[in-house]
């Protein structure tokens, strides 16, 4: 049995790591936009309510996104390489 820690997946996996997060940025920042523009909150504790959840939203398409391209980064890399999986 070969290396489960192999430099090309690990590799393949900060780079897949940096798209990931490159990924979030984008569909974060749509998301929130497009919540944004639907608020319809009249109270200044509704906005803040409503402010929180589309963080929490951000934070739970980080914990996603995030670790789903460093692991297809890992796997390519593996892949690409010849070491297989």
């Amino acid at each position: 049995m070969d290396s489960l820690f192999s430099p090309a997946g690990l590799i393949g996996a900060l780079i897949g790591a940096g798209v990931g997060w490159v990924d979030y940025r984008i569909v974060s920042g749509l998301v929130a936009g497009k919540l944004r523009q639907t608020d319809r909150s009249t109270t200044e504790a509704e906005r803040r309510d409503y402010e929180r959840r589309i963080v929490l939203a951000q934070r739970i398409l980080m914990v996603v996104i995030v670790p789903a391209f460093a692991g297809l980064g890992y796997w390519l890399g593996r892949t690409i390489s010849g070491w297989g999986i």
